[in-house]
């Protein structure tokens, strides 16, 4: 017997937000009941300004607001008894995230962290073990321009209020770091601010998992290439994953390809997340307490 599609509500029509929504249209899975934003938008779905608007006639709850706001809408939709899927990061307080995490607990909830179904990272999983002894995990991220271009419009990610690399994107590699390791501690970090209000143009640190080092090096407003690296050293041998799907080997010598089929989509963790909205525990899902322990490390960066 097919399901019955989740009724859902998109909650910030950003380009994540409008996004996911797309994708959520597209999935035989969902009904898109409306979006949920303060601007008026012409999506094929209905607009409203408010969730108290929909929320009584949806069962989950899509988050892609400014991170400042995702505690009040989180709590108020699982409080509601509705499912909850979250952009990332969790919050930027941390007392707000760890209540998010308390709240999710017994609902359906889940993360978009982007590297938690893809296939590079789940072949990097399985070849963990054969890497010898961990010497070091590098993440090395670089931004010509910060907001990137398709985020051109979101003034909030240019500010260090809510906003700002670290938050953004160094948080999806602190998660890919601390589900292969282990929860991560921090040792030494740090980031600089050009001037008061403005996000972060350098971060760097040292982090642990399971005893293994973990070096970050990020930077933006430079003259470069844009750069997404994450790199574990073994050994035996090494991974390196690179522009987020790219992943190759080395026994010592050149960086060699692994070939890979290219999945995980927002489509695909929406399928995951559909499964987790019906009782099911999909593991390529992220969840709010790993999204928890990713805001821990990443707020050390900020403070």
């Amino acid at each position: 017997m097919t399901a019955d599609p989740i009724r859902l509500a998109v909650v910030g029509l950003g380009a994540m937000g409008t996004r996911m929504l797309t994708a959520a249209r597209a999935h035989p899975d969902y009904t898109v009941v409306a979006g949920v934003d303060i601007a008026p938008r012409t999506l094929g779905v209905p607009v409203v300004t408010s969730l108290d608007d929909v929320l009584s006639e949806v069962d989950a709850v899509y988050i892609a607001t400014p991170p400042a706001l995702h505690a009040g809408l989180a709590t108020k939709a699982f409080a509601a008894g509705k499912a909850v899927f979250c952009e990332k990061p969790l919050a930027v307080d941390l007392d707000e995230a760890r209540a998010m995490a308390d709240a999710a607990r017994g609902r359906a909830n889940a993360v978009n962290f982007a590297l938690s179904d893809m296939v590079a990272t789940l072949e990097i999983e399985r070849q963990l073990l054969e890497l010898g002894a961990l010497r070091g995990v590098e993440i090395r991220l670089q931004f010509p321009r910060w907001p990137r271009a398709f985020q051109a419009e979101a003034a909030w990610l240019a500010r260090d209020e809510q906003g700002g690399f670290v938050r953004e994107v160094l948080s999806h590699f602190i998660y890919l770091t601390d589900r292969l390791l282990g929860p991560l501690t921090v040792e030494s970090v740090s980031a600089d601010f050009p001037e008061t209000g403005a996000a972060e143009v350098a971060a760097r640190g040292l982090l642990r998992g399971s005893g293994v080092p973990v070096h970050v090096s990020a930077f933006s407003g430079l003259a470069g290439p844009e750069i997404y690296e994450w790199t574990v050293w073994g050994t035996e041998r090494s991974l390196r994953l690179d522009q987020w799907a790219d992943l190759s080997t080395s026994d010592g010598g050149a960086w060699e390809p692994v070939p890979l089929t290219q999945t995980g989509s927002d489509y695909s963790r929406l399928t995951l997340f559909a499964q987790a909205v019906r009782g099911e525990h999909p593991r390529d899902l992220a969840n709010f307490d790993s999204g928890l322990r990713v805001a821990e490390v990443i707020e050390a960066f900020l403070r």
